[in-house]
């Protein structure tokens, strides 16, 4: 699958012109929307569906520094996924190849009243999407 780009912007960097570490996490975000749609899954669809999925958990390991106009490709992969939970994980390069950012990001799927949702159950075709992509490299 082809990895998600983000070209670093202005506004996301300091007086020191370096990228604020803040925004290492807006980009997991853009990542993962981007990610979903190419499975075939994207946003719109699981909240027609009535499926939110809230991030319970992140964990950012910065690595290397980015600086506005830098190009960024970020990987994404299902590193665990149960049922209810899902582990993504999220390996950021720079143009040369080096790793600026290693992160992780966990997930939960609820209903639209706050209820956990059984993907097998209730949307075998999105559980068994995500089973199929956790040996991926």
């Amino acid at each position: 699958m082809e990895n998600y780009r983000h070209i670093v912007q202005y506004y996301e960097t300091d007086k020191m012109g370096i990228t604020h570490h803040s925004n290492y996490i807006r980009w997991m975000e853009e990542a993962r929307v981007d990610f979903l749609k190419k499975i075939g899954w994207p946003f719109e669809r699981l909240e027609e569906l009535g499926i939110i999925s809230p991030v319970v958990e992140a964990n950012l390991k910065y690595m290397t520094s980015t600086t506005f106009a830098e190009e960024v490709d970020i990987r994404v992969k299902v590193d665990e996924f149960k049922g209810v939970r899902l582990r993504l994980s999220y390996l950021m390069t720079n143009r040369d190849g080096k790793t600026v950012c290693e992160s992780q990001s966990v997930h939960c799927f609820l209903n639209s009243e706050g209820r956990p949702v059984r993907l097998s159950r209730e949307f075998p075709d999105f559980y068994e999407t995500l089973m199929s992509l956790i040996d991926e490299a």
